[in-house]
């Protein structure tokens, strides 16, 4: 059962989004809503580009970053020094749990 079925229509306008493939997208917005507030670019859900409403000049995809791993996030915090001193503070309390070393107090 839709809205036309319930005897109510909101008024709405219906927006174009185009990505750099060429793919279009519609979304519906309130007829209402001031034009400031629908977003210039979306993302396309089918390429997972930027859309845009231009058809012409669909927007550029953005430089992407590589992705980082855990380690590569902690080695531009700390340095080689601080390292090696984190890591033998952690092997000094695993050998303390099981038992291979005497706690020092």
């Amino acid at each position: 059962m839709g809205e036309q079925d319930r005897g109510f229509h909101a008024d709405r306008i219906k927006v174009s989004y185009w990505d750099a493939l060429g793919n279009e997208t519609v979304r519906y917005f309130a007829a209402n809503l001031p034009d400031e507030e629908i977003p210039e670019t979306i993302d396309c859900p089918t390429s997972g580009l930027p859309a845009g409403r231009d058809r012409e000049n669909p927007p550029s995809v953005v430089k992407l970053e590589p992705y980082k791993t855990h380690l590569a996030y902690v080695k531009e915090r700390r340095t080689e020094e601080e390292a090696e001193s984190l890591l033998e503070e952690a092997l000094v309390q695993l050998r303390i749990r099981r038992g291979k070393l005497k706690p020092t107090n």
